[in-house]
């Protein structure tokens, strides 16, 4: 989903909560990464062809590149006036204005030593690991790997073309569509058709082995060191019930399969990208420790990968959807209802500071949990007062709308007040737009849509 011009320079089409990045004048049509990576040294040389196509004539267009060491630059094959890479940003002077709507191919040579940025939210971007390599991007990291527009709302399919030691597996978000082994190097194509954001995109680099999970409803493997593969084949062992719960609630699953890495290094938290999570060794204990993360970062493939923000103010859309989801698993898997879990929150809640609307977070409480957790007991609250049928008839249209799109709350509000009316939307705006929390005692009822599993929890 395109984003309207802005009447701002070509590098500073910010976020207001990232305003250093993402870029104005054009839509990316597409990205080819070619990536080199040496484990040892921690080596990556690299090209990116990138298809943008400009809304107007551009004297200069620019990218998100940070850490990272330019070469070369070609626009169409043919050469530019000049480029700069500073600060972050690589600005390019092509030999001419562009054309408006014709649609040109960027490629850049770069490389060197991949590192995280530093950010409010601590380092993001490339990480190099004990023994691999890990991207981690949300919200800003993006740039630490390649040139990008590195804005929530500019969403484009990726080809990857990954080249690595030999005794080492690659994880990339798409479909594995070809493996060339060498004697020293094995390359690893992956491509991604469905648009995906930039902060989305990310690669694995262990010698962790494949692990088949499932073939149905959607494909699913995963990446395990083998110490921990019979925790995990317990931990996991009801992912493909998850799928099938949130396929029924949801919509079908949006992307061509599932992929987990469970990395050897411990990881504060899991991590969310496009058709694939990451997981700590530290999140497999075999006793479904991490149960309620499993099934949150699933969720996130419906919230917040196919249906994308269009700003990031609007990070409840992701993150109070994959905290929901978290209930609705533990009410069909035979634990805590989702009302259990709501009410057991709303009082944690209550002890705690009410002193930012989640409509509107800032930039610095973002990611606090009260956002994840009060978004999660706005959809409840919708839930109680429109009984199950409806609540859920609102989701799976909002899922199908936007689907590999973008929305704001903005467009959630109309949906909820086309499809449940306008006291519907009060409801939920005293939920999103005020600082005190709502009282819990709603009206509403409807029998329960999510009904507990006949399996007992392993």
């Amino acid at each position: 989903m395109s984003v309207s011009e802005p009447e701002i320079g070509p590098d500073t089409y910010g976020d207001p909560y990232t305003p250093k990045h993402g870029n104005g004048g054009y839509d990316v049509l597409s990205y080819y990464l070619e990536l080199n990576y040496r484990v040892a040294p921690n080596r990556l040389s690299a090209k990116a062809l990138v298809s943008v196509r400009p809304h107007r004539a551009l004297s200069r267009l620019s990218f998100d590149l940070t850490g990272l060491k330019v070469s070369r630059v070609t626009i169409d094959g043919g050469r530019v006036k000049k480029y700069v890479a500073r600060a972050g940003k690589l600005h390019i002077w092509p030999a001419g204005p562009t054309v408006p709507g014709v649609p040109i191919s960027v490629e850049v040579s770069y490389g060197g030593n991949p590192r995280p940025a530093s950010s409010p939210w601590g380092e993001l971007g490339w990480e190099e690991l004990d023994n691999g390599a890990l991207v981690a991007s949300q919200p800003t990291g993006a740039s630490t790997w390649f040139p990008c527009n590195d804005h929530p709302s500019s969403k484009a399919p990726y080809r990857f073309a990954i080249t690595t030691d030999s005794p080492y597996s690659v994880l990339a978000n798409g479909t594995l569509t070809s493996k060339r082994v060498g004697s020293s190097q094995t390359t690893w194509i992956y491509e991604q058709h469905e648009p995906m954001a930039t902060y989305l995109a990310t690669l694995y680099i262990g010698q962790e082995p494949f692990v088949g999970l499932a073939e149905d409803p959607v494909k699913q493997t995963a990446l395990v060191p083998r110490q921990l593969q019979a925790k995990f084949e317990h931990d996991f062992a009801r992912q493909h019930e998850m799928v099938e719960l949130f396929a029924g609630l949801y919509g079908a699953y949006p992307f061509s399969e599932y992929k987990v890495v469970v990395t050897e290094d411990a990881l504060e938290i899991p991590l969310e990208s496009q058709g694939f999570s990451t997981f700590g060794a530290n999140h497999v204990d075999g006793q479904s420790g991490s149960d309620r993360l499993i099934a949150h970062e699933l969720a996130h493939q419906w919230f917040g990968n196919s249906v994308g923000l269009t700003r990031w103010q609007d990070i409840w859309l992701n993150e109070g959807f994959a905290c929901y989801s978290e209930w609705l698993w533990a009410e069909h898997s035979g634990d805590r209802t989702a009302d259990y879990w709501a009410r057991r929150y709303y009082d944690k809640l209550s002890a705690l500071p009410q002193d930012f609307a989640i409509s509107d977070p800032g930039p610095e409480l973002m990611f606090d949990d009260r956002l994840y957790k009060r978004g999660a007991l706005a959809l409840h609250a919708l839930r109680r007062t429109a009984g199950d049928p409806a609540f859920f008839d609102v989701l799976r249209e909002w899922v199908s709308r936007y689907r590999h799109s973008t929305a704001t709350t903005l467009d959630f509000i109309v949906l909820v007040g086309d499809r449940l009316g306008n006291a519907a939307v009060v409801l939920l705006r005293r939920w999103l737009d005020t600082h005190p929390l709502p009282s819990y005692d709603l009206p509403g009822g409807g029998g329960l849509a999510i009904r507990p599993s006949t399996r007992s929890k392993p």
